[in-house]
């Protein structure tokens, strides 16, 4: 307990190297118990025990049920939720690094909407107009439509807001709120062509679930967490280097243009892809993060990595409370993490406890 309040408490000027590796270390450890939590805690009768006699090799005392319970559902469930938790926080971290706004977040300045958007129209429109496209693409189909509309509006929204080098962080916000509502008119368009499977479809992805996993969807959106997981030790300087000004980072070697156009594309894989496959979900992308400051400061060589870690472990957290709480019905998890998720959220405004990305360590 004392390791876990000197991890955690509100950082302070100097060399936080130390403490960010301690927090590191400490995260990897809630995300290994979250992932027990998750395969081991259900409404079926498969509990911690049963998991561990299958993790030593004692699968043989499990029946058929429990093994498909287990291999089918909880897995690749597990899997998915991890991915989907780092893709999240860590396209947070980011795109607060970006803009040198820590409030910046996918969700509300309407990189979400727009990957939204792509998705219903791959829902809609993939036995029809796009048939062939989605014939061609197979499973990454809606992965790369909601791609796409994230990388457009991420594009849109950061030509908008930037001026001479310089992002309004007003600007910031009214766009996005421009930019999430044309979404939202265009989605509903989208609805309104819809069939009522295709509704039914749309509803269940919009209030965010992981329900319905297999290991299909984990392959459909590895390769874009895991690319944007890949470049984290490459921007992280430059990131950091980003919060004193374009043209000072430009002084210390760092290509401003290159590292822009790197981190859009990598927010718009991770909120794309996520969005495809596990609907909308908030909060993610900005309370992990911004917690995260509070404890090690805005270095991003600890801050993503840390992102990755405590987004896993907060959407498996969420999901396997969704799970639980209404047995043997599911709550959508993008309820969980908006009920967790903005409480905490305004308690850090309202206390003014939240870190400026000027706070360099």
């Amino acid at each position: 307990m004392k390791a876990l309040a000197m991890a955690f408490r509100p950082a302070s000027s100097g060399d936080r190297t130390q403490q960010g590796v301690l927090v590191l270390i400490l995260l990897a450890a809630i995300l290994f118990v979250a992932c027990l939590i998750s395969l081991g805690v259900g409404p079926t009768g498969v509990g911690l025990r049963d998991l561990w006699a299958y993790a030593t090799g004692n699968a043989a005392s499990l029946s058929t049920q429990e093994r498909v319970i287990l291999e089918a559902v909880r897995l690749p469930r597990t899997a998915l939720g991890l991915l989907v938790g780092a893709g999240l926080a860590v396209s947070g971290a980011m795109m607060q690094g970006l803009f040198r706004n820590p409030l910046a977040d996918p969700g509300i300045v309407g990189v979400t909407s727009g990957a939204g958007v792509a998705a219903v129209a791959a829902i809609v429109l993939g036995n029809t107009v796009l048939a062939p496209v989605s014939m061609l693409l197979g499973n990454q189909f809606l992965p790369l439509m909601a791609f796409f509309g994230g990388l457009f509006n991420t594009w849109m929204l950061y030509m908008i807001a930037t001026r001479d080098g310089r992002t309004s962080t007003t600007t910031l916000i009214l766009s996005g709120i421009a930019i999430g509502a044309l979404s939202a008119a265009i989605m509903g368009l989208m609805i309104v062509m819809a069939d009522d499977r295709q509704l039914r479809d749309i509803t269940f992805w919009s209030l965010g679930s992981l329900g319905g996993a297999t290991f299909g969807r984990v392959l459909s959106i590895l390769p874009f967490i895991a690319i944007v997981l890949a470049i984290m030790p490459f921007v992280a300087r430059g990131l950091d280097a980003l919060i004193l000004g374009d043209a000072a980072a430009f002084h210390m070697g760092i290509p401003v243009q290159r590292l822009k156009t790197i981190v859009i594309v990598a927010v718009a894989a991770a909120c794309g892809s996520t969005v495809a496959v596990a609907g909308s979900i908030g909060f993610v992308g900005i309370v992990v993060p911004h917690l995260l400051r509070l404890a090690i400061g805005p270095s991003h060589r600890f801050l993503l990595p840390g992102s990755a870690l405590g987004g896993g472990a907060l959407l498996l957290i969420a999901d396997s409370v969704a799970r639980t709480v209404a047995a043997p019905a599911e709550l959508p998890i993008g309820v969980i993490t908006a009920l967790f998720g903005a409480p905490v959220f305004l308690f850090l405004l309202i206390g003014k406890k939240g870190v400026s990305m000027r706070d360099m360590p």
